[in-house]
């Protein structure tokens, strides 16, 4: 998995095309609308959570959120925010395949197509055990995943290039179209100015891959790690998926 070094740091100054107060309240409705029983208590895992916005958007609906996240410089990022706030959130650094729990949980989100940074369909059936393992009987789990369009016309072979106060940075894509996963590697390089030498730049690069997984596989992978699937949705506005859908919003109920 990749560590996002100079990532975490400006990561959210990158996606600040994601509203997430807006993302947490969708996800809240879904959460409302699939919920058989009132849940016995409020604990929400945010898995992959990256730099804590969605766990503190969950956090400020009520829900008590653990974010789970294997990059300790992405989490540095949370923790800034979460003292900031006095938002009562637990942060713990693991491997989402390897999660570890004190105990279960009501609900798991997995926002953000994370688990497209997961290296096989393997990994994924992990990932999918673990959440079982520690999920409460009736208990929720949502998480999207990019489309296959999305790889293949939309992040494809693409380059972006964003001017931040204190940093430019060249983001590269750069697609192996080929069944099953469409790898697109993604290559950051960051130019970070330098506070004694205004006209000096240090460059720092950073790559990870994300691959796409099939409808199908994961259906049965839900269904073999103790899942029944309830709704799958286009994972940016929550209606029907549509054939130009980016990605795919799965809930799933814990048998």
């Amino acid at each position: 998995m990749a560590g996002y070094n100079t990532f975490a740091q400006y990561y959210d100054a990158l996606t600040q095309n994601v509203c997430y107060a807006d993302r947490a309240a969708a996800l809240h409705g879904r959460i409302l609308q699939w919920q058989q029983e009132p849940m016995p208590d409020r604990i929400l895992l945010d898995l992959a959570c990256g730099t804590g916005s969605l766990s503190a958007a969950l956090a400020r609906l009520g829900y008590d959120v653990i974010g789970v996240d294997s990059s300790a410089d992405m989490l540095n990022e949370a923790l800034d925010k979460k003292y900031d706030s006095g938002l009562p959130i637990q942060y713990l650094q693991q491997d989402m395949r390897r999660l570890d729990l004190f105990g279960t949980i009501s609900v798991t989100v997995c926002a953000l197509d994370s688990i497209n940074h997961l290296h096989s369909f393997e990994d994924v059936r992990q990932v999918f055990s673990r959440v079982s393992l520690f999920s409460n009987p009736n208990a929720l789990f949502l998480f999207d995943v990019n489309t296959q369009y999305k790889h293949r016309e939309i992040l494809a072979d693409q380059c972006f290039v964003y001017e931040l106060p204190d940093c430019f940075c060249v983001w590269q894509n750069q697609l192996a179209d080929t069944a099953p996963h469409y790898p697109v590697t993604i290559r950051l390089d960051f130019f970070e100015q330098s506070a004694q030498s205004p006209s000096q730049y240090y460059r720092s690069s950073e790559q990870f891959v994300e691959r796409f997984y099939d409808d199908a596989t994961i259906r049965r992978l839900l269904q073999e790690t103790g899942f029944t699937l309830l709704e799958c949705c286009d994972g940016d506005t929550f209606a029907p998926p549509q054939p130009q859908t980016q990605r795919l919003c799965y809930i799933a109920k814990k048998l």
